[in-house]
């Protein structure tokens, strides 16, 4: 099932003056689409897998897949005008066949006989684009296309191979259609910050003196598992950025009495990532950790009172870095204080809380929070959250307190 606000496109799309989008990024096919784009795209170019997004809600979402990924994405997308273009991968259905002749027979009844394409054909992906085009009466359309992705080369031809299409960048109306999240994507993402935020409850009972980075990771990802596996979902990936004392390049740390640890996680469920952080001690940490957090805190309460609908992401970042300046700080400068979060390439998605970004903050937004400080020698110090922007404000989807907690001692409560 497709991801994409239909009604919400078509307002995007209408105010960009673009009668379509056409979406070559592998990430942005199964967005638009809901089905894998499948293994011909691994070599990152444009054509193995094409998405046709129209302007008009009304139409049907079209899309040209290979014939080996055919089958999963009619199941994942049965109402989606599906065109078929033929990879390098030889397929049949063999099914009651007993002898060799039988096999030959299968290959010509099934309309799949002749040479195929080292790789795939990405003349005939864009000449199977053309004619959807043109049977929506799209032939000489003004087209958004996502340039972020697609390689030089691979839009020179498709220009060549198109002329009479009008084709323009998409990719800010692409960012701003992935920034507000369907439900369907909220759920993933609430669930994958449900899952990351276990996975810390289990490495923080895993901290111990002499306990390895390693250890930590992986009672990290035991524990995020486990919470899919008893709560009915399966995680697609998972990563993690842990440190452990004062060494913040040391992989092969252990935990000693005042360490810091600092966790920042995500797993992934339908490939959503969450993206969250906290910071743990063993014993006591140096005072300056102390205060320098202190300071993390009052930044981050300061940059969560702006994160509401209508204020820009530029004057979040403004909020938290004057914190800052306010705690001592005259010469910390951060790019960012957070991001949006979904099912894009990486972790951190388009728009940042950054500097001078006018971008306003929209209810269905799922933004991480932070507030990080890097301290080689002392430690890293971080906390991260993950919010849903609501009409009112925004709603936090983690529960673990967001204090700095001693694991010499019993872990605090959650908030709830």
């Amino acid at each position: 099932m497709s991801n994409i606000d239909r009604h919400h496109a078509e307002r995007l799309l209408r105010a960009a003056h673009l009668d379509a989008l056409v979406l070559f990024q592998p990430e942005a096919f199964r967005y638009a689409i809901g089905a894998s784009a499948g293994v011909a795209t691994m070599w990152g170019r444009a054509g193995a897998a094409i998405a046709l997004v129209p302007a008009d809600s009304r139409a049907k979402l079209a899309a040209i897949v290979s014939d080996h990924a055919l089958g999963a994405v009619r199941r994942a997308a049965p109402d989606v005008d599906l065109r078929v273009h033929r990879i390098w991968i030889d397929m049949l259905d063999v099914s009651g066949a007993e002898h060799i002749a039988e096999v030959d027979e299968a290959y010509r009844r099934q309309g799949v006989v002749g040479p195929r394409p080292e790789t795939f054909d990405r003349s005939t992906s864009f000449g199977l684009l053309g004619d959807i085009l043109s049977e929506r009466g799209l032939g000489g359309a003004t087209i958004g296309v996502d340039l972020e992705f697609v390689p030089a080369a691979d839009f020179a031809a498709l220009q060549d191979a198109l002329p009479n299409i009008r084709w323009t960048d998409g990719s800010l109306v692409l960012r701003r259609l992935r920034a507000v999240k369907t439900p369907g994507e909220i759920t993933r993402l609430r669930r994958a910050a449900r899952a990351s935020e276990a996975g810390l409850l289990h490495m923080a009972a895993a901290v111990s003196p002499g306990a390895r980075l390693a250890d930590l990771s992986l009672a990290w990802q035991a524990g995020a598992k486990a919470y899919g596996e008893e709560n009915g979902f399966v995680l697609s990936g998972h990563w993690d950025f842990i440190s452990v004392g004062p060494d913040l390049s040391d992989m092969k740390a252990m935990v000693r009495p005042g360490a810091i640890i600092k966790a920042d996680v995500g797993t992934l469920v339908d490939g959503y990532s969450s993206d969250g952080a906290r910071t743990f001690t063993f014993g006591p940490p140096a005072p300056l950790a102390q205060d320098i957090f202190k300071a993390l805190e009052a930044a981050f309460a300061a940059g969560l009172e702006l994160v509401r609908p209508g204020n820009s992401f530029g004057a979040v970042y403004a909020a938290m870095l004057g914190s800052m300046r306010k705690g001592g700080f005259a010469e910390y400068h951060r790019g960012h204080f957070g991001h949006s979060v979904g099912g894009s390439v990486g972790i951190e998605e388009w728009p940042f809380i950054s500097a001078g970004n006018e971008e306003i903050i929209e209810p269905n937004m799922v933004l991480a929070l932070e507030a990080p400080f890097y301290g080689q020698g002392l430690g890293a110090l971080m906390i991260e959250d993950q919010f849903l922007v609501t009409e009112s404000g925004a709603d936090c989807m983690n529960t673990l307190p967001r204090h700095m907690v001693d694991l010499a001692g019993p872990l605090a409560g959650t908030r709830g």
